[in-house]
């Protein structure tokens, strides 16, 4: 999609800390943390949300969750949440599914 940042990012069209990457997958630093760590773990094909991606390729589905167990265990981290949100009442902002890979401390997030 022409004008999804995520697809740009995958792209290479704007820059981005890669941490990790996979066959299906490439995981770059949060510009805006919420944690010590705080990683996105994003599909490099374009599906719209976690659900979307698992109904239509649930090897690319499944690879989104290997790599962010590998972003967590390259950081030295075993206790880690991800999170994938799913639609804008759900506090989706960018429509290309993307897990949020968190880390290094108690995270509140209201919900526990």
């Amino acid at each position: 999609m022409s004008d999804c940042i995520f697809c740009k990012i995958v792209a290479g069209e704007i820059p981005s800390e890669i941490v990790a990457e996979s066959a299906h997958s490439i995981a770059f630093n949060d510009i805006s943390p919420k944690a010590p760590l705080h990683v996105l773990v994003v599909s490099k094909a374009h599906h719209v949300n976690i659900g979307a991606i698992a109904t239509a390729d649930p090897v690319a589905a499944a690879d989104l969750a290997a790599l962010s167990r590998k972003v967590a265990d390259e950081a030295g981290v075993s206790d880690y949440r991800l999170i994938f949100n799913s639609g804008a009442d759900a506090g989706q902002t960018v429509f290309h599914v993307h897990g949020h890979v968190l880390a290094g401390g108690p995270i509140a997030l209201g919900f526990e």
